[in-house]
């Protein structure tokens, strides 16, 4: 099918990762704004560590930039850099405190528009897990909530910023505890897309790469994005920066993967994939 001749039900210009403070890189934070116009998405999401250390300065500098991309419905959700990591009685005593007052008050926000709704879990654990993240049950609960009275051909978005899935490269990373459960759950309540960061790297598959679960004919698409600002990426994507384009289109969900290069001061597409809706996932009667 030639793409030109069908508009996607929603786009999504997906970034995460951003480390306002000292690991961010202007010109390449500059280079998003640029690149974000261009592309024109009906929605924007920001996974997660906005900031490095969680101080006022690097959440006001994040909402700065988040102010400068294209004025669409954005979904933003706390990344465990989000919370203060050595203030230790901010942290116990109210970790979110400074992003609830500068960024949102809502730290598992839904958006809900025409053709799709978007789910997004704070995964954050900051009295328990600070790096590996939680995803608790009744934030399932919520998310079975906001797809409840769905119509049937609506699409269903997760976000959150801690990985379900670990990426398939030689740096094995521990994932969420539990993940397996949330998995199972998201493919009863027909999620189509998981959209996540922390890892500094990309990765674009399914989860029945890694997890069949009890629903071996039925998947869900995942996309982690890099490290979209920052110095800090790891793995293939080592001092790389990179983000995602998301487009579902009736038949297809199609993901571009962008990558910032210096000769160009710009970001570029380096690779799509492109993954059928539904495949597999037909209920019985």
């Amino acid at each position: 099918m030639n793409r030109s001749d069908e508009k996607p039900k929603i786009s999504i210009l997906h970034i995460s990762d951003l480390h306002f403070g000292p690991p961010l890189v202007q010109d390449v934070a500059d280079a998003v704004v640029n690149v974000a116009g261009s592309l024109s998405p009906d929605v924007v999401v920001v996974s997660g560590d906005l900031t490095q250390r969680a101080t006022r300065d690097q959440f006001e500098a994040a909402k700065t930039f988040i102010g400068r991309l294209p004025q669409v419905p954005t979904l933003v959700i706390p990344g465990n850099h989000d919370v203060p990591l050595y203030r230790l009685f901010q942290r116990f005593s109210n970790p979110h405190g400074l992003y609830k007052e500068i960024i949102s008050e809502d730290l598992n926000p839904v958006i809900r528009l025409d053709s799709a709704i978007l789910v997004g879990l704070d995964s954050t654990a900051p009295r328990t897990a600070i790096s590996n993240g939680r995803i608790h049950s009744w934030q399932l609960d919520h998310c079975k909530d906001a797809f409840s009275d769905a119509p049937e051909e609506t699409i269903k978005i997760v976000v959150a910023h801690h990985h379900f899935a670990p990426a398939p490269d030689y740096l094995h990373d521990w994932t969420m505890p539990k993940s397996k459960r949330a998995i199972t759950r998201f493919i009863e309540l027909d999620v189509d897309l998981i959209l996540g960061g922390h890892l500094h790297r990309a990765y674009i598959g399914n989860s029945l790469d890694f997890f069949p679960g009890t629903h071996r004919d039925r998947g869900i698409i995942i996309a982690q994005s890099g490290t979209t600002t920052s110095r800090r990426g790891r793995g293939r994507e080592q001092e790389k920066n990179s983000f995602n384009m998301v487009e579902v289109f009736e038949s297809t969900i199609d993901i571009t993967h962008y990558l910032y290069f210096d000769e160009q001061h710009g970001f570029i597409p380096i690779s799509r994939h492109s993954f059928l809706r539904h495949a597999g996932n037909d209920k019985p009667e």
